[in-house]
């Protein structure tokens, strides 16, 4: 046989011997399913299926990331506009930021008349639409650029244009007009920078987002206040805080233009203050020469121009300072006040005004506004010229923090009303010595309404420490010596559950932060009930009057009645109610009728005759409330 014929066959026996051979060499493979037995070596077969499965749960895939809320913002849109005839041309400039792959539509202002538009210097085609939009198909920035023409509106001498709504966070117009002499005014703005010249006036104007941008000019009338000579009113608030070692102002400052035209205010800067800020709606730029504080306004104004100014300076730490004072000399009649305040540990002393009065800091709620300081002060601008002399120099105590504190409540005295109809009204005395706390704490009970506050027979206002406490200022003596007392005085209503035919009440009592030495509670009640004071902190006594001189010095209640031993009769209440009052008429005389520092306090008569009943109790750790608990049963 010829070997061209053999050769085929020869070849497939090899294939057959070479696969037999390897399936020799190989070992032999289980049947699918098999697994190998326990601690041995073998296969495990599983369908592919179930492998991946397996897989993935082993090894899951990361979660794919939200997507986006948009596609692409437009970030700020900028008209570069000149008038022309009819009409107002130029371009509008988008700059817009895609963050999606792919194709992704953008919006353009809608209302444009569009002539050409260009996407990063290519020529593009704007698809018409509610509203018109183009495509663009990468990720990234891009600028559209737009030739616009805007339609011009006359009317009564008035022209005037209105650029759309744009979603932009920035809308910027640079409108030009070939002539000087034009006023301009904006609608969903404000101008930010003007440039006349003798054929040109340019001007650069800041829109609001998703707000049409309204512009209209006219030809500036001829107004005669410009030769006028000026005249100012001025409105001065302004508030010093004392430090240690540097003191901060701030002080709003509000010009009335009573005649002509203001292009700068010119304020008289004490010396050595350093001013850091200087800002308002209309100022342009400011500078500080040879202590005057000059600020330029944007454009003449006929109207109020305000303004606030924040500096500081270096004054005396304590002993007498004088209070810096920002004065506008070019005023005829300089109104407002000071409000001066002591940071850290230090009180007022002696207070030496000139050309103020004093005054209650609510008044100046336009530079006090969110500042809780019991230890203010206040005083009120006379209203004289701005050239006028007016100054003010207050005593500053200080107290270093090395001084042993040394502060308690010698003796509380109370007096209540309880009526049926659950009302509770509490008299609170409190002979206190001091001679380093700043203020003392006081948590009123619960639906506590307070009347009246009063230091060592001085009205306050109280601040606020949190929902149910109060925070008054206490006077303070020398470290180191010993502190007199002084009488700390609340009056202040509660509502209760009311007295029925019998059961159990409780008069709660303020708590204060000072330890208390020894307190007496007289209450008064309706004489047609019983009642029986239970055991607990307080005893049935007999009232042996004050003990505390401070308590004892001081007049009883006005309208009261009741002494410190007893009861005065009801022909010397009288005499003593008429004297109050004629006493509180020649006051308010005196003060013309103007508001007077802090609240009046106010003065409830207690009763001097009907059933009654004292308590007595002694050392009442601080933060304590105490509380008296009764047993009543009505008798007729």
């Amino acid at each position: 046989m010829p070997r061209e014929a053999l050769a085929p066959g020869l070849a497939v026996l090899c294939v057959v011997a070479a696969i037999q051979t390897a399936d020799a060499q190989s070992p032999p493979r289980p049947a699918a399913p098999a697994v190998a037995p326990a601690g041995g070596e073998g296969w495990v077969v599983l369908p592919v299926d179930e492998y991946r499965a397996l897989r993935s749960r082993a090894f899951p895939a990361a979660p794919a990331p939200d997507p986006l809320p948009t596609d692409a913002t437009l970030t700020r849109v900028d008209y570069e506009l000149a008038a022309a005839g009819e009409s107002v041309t130029g371009r509008a400039v988008l700059t817009i930021d895609v963050v999606k792959q792919g194709w992704t539509r953008v919006a353009t202002p809608q209302g444009l008349m569009v002539s050409d538009a260009r996407l990063d210097g290519r020529t593009v085609s704007i698809v018409d639409g509610a509203p018109p939009h183009v495509l663009l198909s990468r990720p990234g920035r891009s600028v559209l650029t737009l030739d616009i023409v805007v339609p011009l509106a006359s009317s009564a001498g008035v022209e005037s244009i209105v650029l759309p709504a744009a979603p932009s966070a920035v809308s910027r117009v640079a409108l030009a007009l070939p002539r000087g002499g034009v006023d301009l005014s904006v609608s969903g703005g404000f101008v930010a920078e003007r440039e006349e010249a003798a054929s040109q006036t340019r001007w650069t104007v800041f829109g609001r987002a998703n707000q049409p941008l309204t512009l209209s000019w006219k030809r500036r009338a001829d107004d005669r206040r410009a030769a006028q000579a000026l005249r100012l009113r001025a409105r001065v608030a302004e508030l010093v805080t004392l430090g240690e070692e540097v003191s901060s102002i701030f002080a709003t400052v509000r010009v009335e233009v009573v005649q002509g035209l203001a292009r700068e205010v010119a304020l008289a800067l004490p010396e050595g203050l350093a001013v850091n800020q200087v800002s308002g709606p209309t100022v342009a730029d400011w500078d500080v020469s040879r202590g005057s504080l000059q600020v330029r306004l944007l454009e003449p104004s006929a109207a109020d121009v305000s303004l606030t100014v924040r500096g500081e300076l270096r004054a005396p730490r304590d002993g007498a300072i004088a209070i810096p004072l920002v004065r506008l000399t070019a005023a005829e009649r300089e109104t407002g006040g000071v409000v001066v305040d002591v940071a850290g540990a230090g009180e007022f002393g002696d207070r030496q005004p000139r050309g103020l009065e004093p005054a209650d800091p609510s008044e100046f709620a336009d530079v006090v506004a969110g500042r809780e300081s019991p230890s203010m002060i206040a005083f009120r601008f006379r209203p004289i010229a701005g050239a006028d002399p007016r100054a003010l120099t207050v005593g500053v105590e200080r107290f270093t923090p090395e001084a042993v504190l040394v502060a308690n409540v010698e003796e509380a005295r109370y007096r209540a009303i309880a009526s049926e109809d659950g009302r509770l009204l509490v008299e609170a005395r409190y002979a206190v010595r001091n001679n380093q706390r700043s203020f003392l704490k006081v948590t009123l009970p619960a639906d506590s309404t307070m009347w009246s506050a009063a230091v060592a027979g001085r009205p306050v206002r109280p601040g606020v420490s949190s929902a149910d406490a109060v925070l008054l200022p206490l006077d303070k003596g020398r470290p180191g010596e010993d502190a007199p007392t002084f009488v700390v005085e609340l009056l202040y209503l509660q509502r209760v559950a009311g007295w029925i035919d019998k059961g159990l009440a409780r008069v709660a009592l303020p708590a204060l932060d000072l330890p208390i030495s020894r307190t007496g509670v007289a209450l008064h009640y309706s004489p047609r009930f019983e009642i029986d004071p239970q055991p607990g902190l307080f005893r049935e006594a007999t009232d042996p009057g004050p003990f505390a001189e401070a308590l004892r010095r001081i007049s009883p209640s006005l309208g009261s009645g009741a002494t410190a031993g007893g009861f005065t009769s009801g022909q010397q209440s009288d005499d003593k109610d008429r004297a109050a009052l004629k006493a509180l008429v020649d006051r308010y005389n005196e003060s013309g009728g103007r508001t007077v520092v802090g609240s009046l306090p106010v003065r409830v008569a207690f009763p001097a005759v009907g059933p009654s009943l004292f308590l007595a109790s002694e050392l009442t750790p601080e933060g304590q409330a105490p509380s008296v608990d009764l047993k009543f049963k009505r008798t007729r």
